[in-house]
């Protein structure tokens, strides 16, 4: 197989893996070509002198000074934004429907930078260059080094306006892409010996050997990955998301979909129709909290609600995309911490 047609494959995963929406879903849902335009300057860094920095891809980008003009996917933006660093462009889940900020926009005020594209497939290259953009910063959910949420049809345009630093999260556990995005935010001269980053970073280790301990003492207890669209429902693999598998190293038993499943979706999913949704047994549901996705609240399917860890009560969010700063890393695993430890057995 291709790396082209595996990278096809893995984005079209990732988005239903855990799940959001296949491809295709995604690709009709994308509205306004007109992205918002936000008004007020933003800061880049208030390092001074050359830089440079080696990305997953091993590439390493070189500029005469630290970049201010920083464009990157919301939550690269969001994780940067949280150790200090503002950013003047994004693109990728970003405001709501009612203009709200999007849950993969972190705490950034999303009015403030210009919004090059909102949904799957849509960038503005006209308004990225007028950024005059110093670097493009995006994850990786391949190992082919497709930059996520740059559109196949506009990436090489879009490459010669500024050179791209991509932070993998494939395949790996969580603590790796968090390290990468502290020396990434380092280098753009974050300061990552304040109290607010050295205390997050101490919440997020507490709150690991937390779910550790949870894990342990209650290895009965299945956990079960999901998101919803309204024709399908999306098992998740533990293997190749950063969350997951390292909440499978602190010992969390999670359900597994199908061999076949796994080896037809390049091992992040299972799709399972509405009537076929109690196949998998499970006392804890996590459900993928993007905007993409149909909230657990929202699910009107009377198999969904006949689910016994749904009666019990035993449903939580899952940040299928984390925002990469251990200040946003904290509530998700002390969640699911908290879950395992008050779970019934159910299954």
């Amino acid at each position: 197989m291709s790396n082209a047609r595996t990278a096809r494959l893995t984005r079209r995963g990732l988005l239903a893996a855990g799940g959001a929406l296949g491809l295709g879903a995604v690709l009709t849902a994308c509205g306004d070509d007109d992205a918002k335009d936000g008004g007020a300057d933003t800061k880049g860094s208030a390092k001074t002198g050359p830089w440079s920095f080696k990305d997953d891809r091993g590439t390493t980008v070189k500029l005469d000074e630290a970049p201010r003009n920083i464009v990157a996917f919301t939550g690269v933006a969001a994780a940067l934004y949280d150790y200090g660093i503002e950013v003047k462009g994004v693109f990728g889940p970003t405001t709501t429907k009612d203009g709200k900020a999007d849950v993969q926009a972190g705490d950034m005020d999303v009015s403030k930078v210009t919004v090059l594209g909102n949904v799957w497939d849509q960038f503005n290259v006209e308004k990225y260059a007028a950024l005059a953009p110093d670097v493009l910063i995006s994850t990786m959910f391949d190992d082919a080094g497709t930059l996520w949420y740059v559109p196949e049809a506009s990436k090489d345009k879009i490459a010669k306006l500024a050179p791209s630093v991509g932070i993998s999260v494939f395949d790996r556990q969580l603590t790796g892409p968090l390290q990468r995005m502290w020396e990434l935010a380092e280098s753009l001269g974050a300061d990552m010996t304040a109290t607010k980053v050295t205390e997050a970073k101490k919440r997020f280790e507490a709150a690991s050997e937390r779910l550790r301990k949870a894990a342990k003492a209650k290895p009965e207890i299945k956990v079960l990955v999901g998101s919803a669209s309204p024709e399908l429902f999306y098992v998740s693999g533990s293997n190749l998301s950063i969350d997951l598998e390292y909440f499978k190293a602190l010992g969390v038993n999670f359900v597994e979909p199908t061999e076949a499943a796994k080896k037809a979706t390049g091992g992040w999913f299972e799709s399972l129709s509405w009537e076929n949704v109690d196949k998998h047994k499970a006392d804890v549901i996590m459900m993928d909290d993007r905007s993409s996705a149909i909230q657990p609240a929202d699910i009107t399917e009377a198999t969904w609600k006949q689910l016994p860890a749904v009666k019990a009560g035993q449903v939580i969010a899952r940040s299928t995309e984390p925002i990469l700063s251990y200040d946003k890393c904290v509530a998700p695993v002390e969640a699911l911490a908290e879950a395992i430890e008050k779970a019934r057995k159910v299954s």
